[in-house]
């Protein structure tokens, strides 16, 4: 019967972050679980490491996959602050991070086995519904017949797991070094918060999330599928930099708020993407307006139409308004995606007519496959 006990002792012939020290003597194992016939382990590492003891890790997988009876071992590596607070967690694979700061890097932008086209939901800021914009999108494309996958790369906010209503953690692939998707709704979904605690902080350095969204894009079995929707984290940054080089995006959807200060953030992430060859899919107003459920009377509670003036003085395509309803945020928080538990009612056709929208935008020629950007960092 597998046990810790046989696991630490496979684990011996393994050197530890110094490279001398056996593993299980290292101290560096934070976290040891045995599942029937998977196998989970965290490893401490610091943060600008992680490339570096990739060896480690890919040799501590291979030893515990190696005890009889272990189906699957799945190995991450975490970083600890300096008051020994976990900070994140690295998923398993050997894939090696695109770095910005090494010109020609991500010139040929690897494509996913499988998936068709790629888009990334992305905002210039924090607080405009991106994620919850990108659920129920991702729904409303599935509800028109797509085979359709999210992946969470929000890595300092992950909320893929809380929208969907998914607290386990996930399982590897037949393969037995990719991690298999959950699905839910019909749609494919992983996330960085799959893989830590609901209330570990996520502290990283540039480096590690590059790593992270590479491994998470590529090293998931994501079987075949016509669209994978990325939530992205907010701001253009790392995250934004990594997906242009290493996935061939289709196009970006912007999501904003109607008020002046969340246009000038989300002009920034429409140039960004023009900057990387990103093709603009389109803008979205969410929180758009207000409607009183006791007086039916309308308020714009951040204005209106400021994502729709902004779209046509860019020059990309408005792709309509969402509005701020305690609806939307009621299945959002309750893991029962509006599009998912109520697709008959008007908000579920909003979605459903952004959705098209943007499945319109990828079968244009301005949304095809296309090399991958050469982006070079002075």
């Amino acid at each position: 019967m597998l046990n810790n006990d046989r696991i630490l002792k496979a684990l011996a012939g393994v050197a530890g972050p110094d490279g001398k020290t056996p593993l299980p003597d290292s101290g560096a194992i934070a976290g040891l679980s045995v599942r029937g016939d998977k196998v989970f382990i965290a490893i401490n590492v610091a943060p600008d490491a992680a490339k570096a003891l990739e060896p480690m890790r890919a040799g501590a997988e291979a030893a515990i996959r190696a005890v009889p009876g272990v189906a699957s071992a799945l190995v991450t590596l975490t970083a600890e602050s300096a008051g020994g607070q976990q900070q994140a967690a690295r998923p398993a694979g050997g894939r090696p991070p695109a770095s910005p700061g090494q010109p020609g890097v991500g010139v040929d932008a690897a494509a996913v086995p499988g998936v068709k086209h790629i888009v990334a939901v992305a905002s210039g800021k924090g607080g405009v519904g991106k994620s919850t914009t990108a659920c129920n999108l991702a729904l409303a494309l599935a509800r028109l017949g797509l085979r359709v996958g999210v992946l969470d790369a929000d890595i300092y906010g992950p909320s893929m797991p809380r929208l969907f209503g998914i607290s386990d953690r996930p399982d590897m692939a037949e393969d037995g070094r990719s991690l298999k998707p959950f699905e839910k709704y019909g749609v494919k979904v992983m996330s960085i918060g799959f893989l830590i605690e609901d209330d570990a902080p996520v502290v990283w350095r540039g480096p590690m999330v590059m790593t992270a969204l590479t491994q998470l894009l590529h090293d998931v079995a994501w079987g075949e599928l016509d669209v994978l929707v990325v939530d992205m984290p907010p701001g253009t940054g790392d995250a934004q930099l990594t997906m242009a080089q290493n996935a061939k995006l289709s196009g970006a959807v912007i999501v904003s708020t109607p008020q002046d200060l969340a246009l000038i953030d989300a002009r920034r992430g429409v140039a960004m993407f023009k900057q990387v060859h990103v093709p603009i899919l389109g803008v979205i107003e969410n929180m758009s307006y207000f409607v009183c459920p006791h007086c039916n009377g309308r308020t714009d509670v951040f204005a209106h139409g400021g994502a729709r003036h902004e779209a046509e003085r860019l020059g990309v395509p408005f792709l309509g308004e969402i509005p701020l309803d305690i609806t939307i945020r009621e299945t959002s928080d309750g893991g029962r995606p509006l599009v998912a538990s109520a697709p008959d009612g008007a908000h579920a056709a909003a979605y459903l007519a952004l959705a098209e929208s943007v499945r319109a935008g990828l079968e244009a020629p301005a949304g095809g496959r296309r090399r991958g950007p050469r982006i070079v960092m002075d």
